[in-house]
């Protein structure tokens, strides 16, 4: 496998309601996936959280229009964060976008690299 080559995940037939959705009259509608390199970027940050203890659980969401990686501390909660990709917005603001529980974009953007910096912003000492 190459480094942007897709990571593929195809629904079950039969597969209750998420499985019916993306099969239409017998051929399956494009699915929006991360490739293997957006996956390594994100889970970096992911792990790092998961070290400092600030992060615990995650959830990946694929559809017709965007993918969706859902950060959670607790696994019963609302996502803290969604780090979605929506490649109808690539011409637009960017394809990839952080989006806090109360659905406030944090950051969007072209680069994913660029919009996860959103997570590393530490506090910073400010003289006055």
């Amino acid at each position: 496998m190459s480094e942007v080559e897709p990571i593929q995940f195809s629904p079950r037939r039969g597969a209750g309601v998420a499985g019916a959705a993306a099969v239409t009259a017998g051929r399956l509608d494009p699915v929006i996936h991360f490739n293997r390199r957006e996956l390594e970027e994100i889970l970096r940050v992911y792990g790092r959280r998961v070290a400092a203890g600030e992060w615990r659980d995650y959830a990946l969401d694929f559809g017709r229009e965007k993918a969706v990686f859902s950060v959670f501390r607790h696994t019963s909660e609302v996502p803290l964060y969604r780090i979605e990709k929506c490649p109808g917005l690539a011409r637009r603001q960017g394809a990839y976008s952080v989006v806090a529980a109360t659905g406030l974009i944090m950051k969007r953007g072209h680069d994913l690299a660029r919009v996860l910096d959103v997570f590393d912003k530490g506090v910073r000492l400010v003289a006055v």
